[in-house]
């Protein structure tokens, strides 16, 4: 039995990784928090029934972060993204939202680097976007056992109890789960993504042509099959040529007069925040997060949603030097 003192201490290291789990299960950071948060209270309510003959405590908490997931998904079901819902758009189409969709979000990597040694363990393959966007299709159990069993390393028999099934039952769902994940071609770790200093150079390159408005400049820097897509906008669509031709409009529209500021997001993917010139200042517009091949930007992920820009923590808007200013 777990006595009170010391027991902070005990499960306080799990906190990360359970992050990255309920992110991983919910697709939102914000939901991730606030089902980690439900996680350690359920535990310290219950801290005098633990048993520690029967299981460590590291699978005891995800038992728990996983029932609570799993009544969550019940209720809010998964979150995909626009590319892997509907038909590609035209790039010079009206912009359509999706009013009643809940959509996948980033996950920024600050909530994650918390200084622990526990952060160690936390698989980044695992939670890029395009991994994390075609878990979203999984149902809750099929995605819990592919977690519990690829990503996290739980044996048969722990990630039936932690799911509280049968061992028969957990291998079901894995099948079908790897089955479903394979045929969507969506790996944990992508095989052809370069390096970390490889990755923010394509960027870095992406945000000078970004500042100066080069379409062109822009298109060189992207994959043949390169997918733009923004929700809360349904829109989305693939190829150079496409992409080329919105952010032509988005110029024209939006103008050419920009602040970036860097963030990277799910275990390492580069992105930044664009901010719009407005009167003196500058407004926050988009989150933009960038998938890199070595062969190039092979998707960009635009964001445009109060509550990620919270997740954040970005201003919402900047002076004429790029300082934060206050909203108004």
């Amino acid at each position: 039995m777990v006595t009170e003192e010391g027991f902070d201490r005990r499960i306080e290291p799990f906190r990360p990784e359970l992050l990255a789990y309920c992110y991983r299960m919910l697709g939102s950071a914000h939901d991730a928090e606030d089902l980690v948060q439900d996680t350690y209270l359920r535990a310290w309510r219950a801290r005098e029934q633990y048993d520690e003959t029967r299981a460590s405590v590291r699978t005891w908490l995800y038992r728990i972060a996983t029932n609570a997931c799993l009544t969550a998904l019940e209720a809010r079901g998964g979150r995909p993204l626009p590319s892997g819902l509907v038909a590609a758009s035209d790039p010079l189409g009206p912009l359509v939202r999706g009013e009643h969709a809940a959509w996948l979000q980033p996950v920024p990597d600050s909530l994650l680097d918390a200084g622990d040694p526990a952060v160690a363990v936390i698989d980044r393959g695992s939670l890029r976007l395009a991994f994390a966007s075609a878990l979203q299709h999984l149902s809750a159990r099929e995605r819990g056992a592919l977690i519990l069993r690829d990503v996290l390393g739980f044996s048969a028999a722990e990630t039936a109890a932690i799911l509280g099934a049968t061992v028969a039952s957990v291998n079901s769902a894995l099948q079908r789960a790897r089955a479903r994940l394979k045929t969507a071609g969506a790996g944990q770790t992508p095989v052809d993504e370069p390096a970390a200093a490889d990755q923010r150079a394509w960027i870095e390159r992406y945000l000078r042509a970004f500042e100066r408005a080069d379409v062109e400049g822009l298109k060189r820097l992207l994959t043949d099959d390169v997918i733009m897509e923004m929700p809360p906008m349904l829109n989305w669509f693939a190829g150079r040529d496409n992409y080329g031709l919105f952010m032509t409009w988005v110029f024209e529209a939006a103008g050419t007069d920009w602040l970036l500021r860097e963030v990277t997001a799910n275990g390492g993917q580069p992105g930044f925040a664009a901010y719009q010139r407005v009167g003196d200042g500058y407004r926050l517009h988009t989150l933009q997060i960038f998938t890199v091949r070595t062969t190039g930007i092979s998707r960009n992920s635009v964001f445009q949603d109060t509550e990620v820009f919270e997740t954040f923590g970005l201003p919402t808007a900047l002076d004429a030097a790029g300082r934060t200013a206050p909203a108004g």
